[in-house]
């Protein structure tokens, strides 16, 4: 078995022992309490959000240490999305999993940095979900870079519409007052699909007899699926609601 599966096989074995410490201690006993401040979602409820917080929280208290700035880890998680996208387009499908791992973490770490230190800000809400966007469209990039045929590029253009999409329709319905958290597939799902995919598709293509990247493509169908159709509810969601304030 290739190294990288092993170290995410160890990843996830001490993920999952140490989420029983997490709820027995004094944090986890407060069910429901989300502490990410970011809500919940489909796949991770307020547990794995709270436990993930938990977790990593010397990941957040070394950055306010050094009195780092939140731009620090903006910047961060742009160059990792873009690393993951070159790495993509080179076919090194784990290392690009890595980066994209890398770049969520960061994506995490410039909030918790910005609210302990209070430097949150609407200039600093824009600007860290606009370079949201960058970093992701940069690893669809690479995706599209990789794949040679049409069909699989399509396909990787329909991840990137619906990934763009589930978040602007969020973000237009927050701004007219209307707030729509529901659907699949929201930013931290597609983070952990796509760096689980990328590391896992030289082994899992291997066993199935194909092509490095056939994994990887049934994982870009399901997000293309999950976001598209998680962006049409949205819409019709937020419409109703807003009609429904107009009458």
């Amino acid at each position: 078995m290739k190294t990288e599966i092993w170290i995410l096989l160890g990843s996830i074995a001490t993920a999952a022992l140490s989420m029983p410490v997490y709820r027995l201690s004094s944090e986890g006993r407060q069910r429901g309490r989300d502490a990410s401040g970011r809500g919940g979602s489909f796949f991770l409820g307020y547990f794995v959000r709270d436990w993930f917080y938990w977790a990593f929280r010397p990941c957040f208290s070394l950055p306010v240490a050094l009195g780092l700035s939140p731009l620090v880890f903006n910047l961060l998680g742009v160059l990792f999305g873009v690393a993951a996208g070159v790495a993509l387009a080179m076919g090194q499908l784990p290392w690009a999993g890595l980066y994209v791992l890398l770049s969520g973490l960061a994506d995490v770490i410039d909030g918790q940095v910005a609210r302990a230190r209070n430097l949150a800000s609407p200039a600093g809400a824009f600007l860290d979900s606009t370079l949201d966007r960058y970093s992701e469209t940069a690893v669809f990039l690479g995706a599209g870079w990789f794949y040679p045929s049409q069909a699989a590029n399509l396909l990787v253009v329909a991840a990137l519409a619906g990934s763009l999409l589930v978040s602007y329709t969020r973000a237009r319905g927050e701004s007219l007052g209307v707030l729509c958290k529901y659907g699949v597939l929201q930013r931290a799902e597609r983070m952990l699909l796509m760096a689980l995919g990328t590391i896992l598709d030289p082994t899992l293509s291997s066993a199935m007899g194909e092509p490095t990247g056939t994994a990887l493509l049934w994982v870009l169908g399901v997000m293309a699926a999950g976001t598209l159709g998680t962006s049409v509810f949205r819409t019709i969601w937020i419409t109703r609601r807003l009609g429904d304030g107009a009458e």
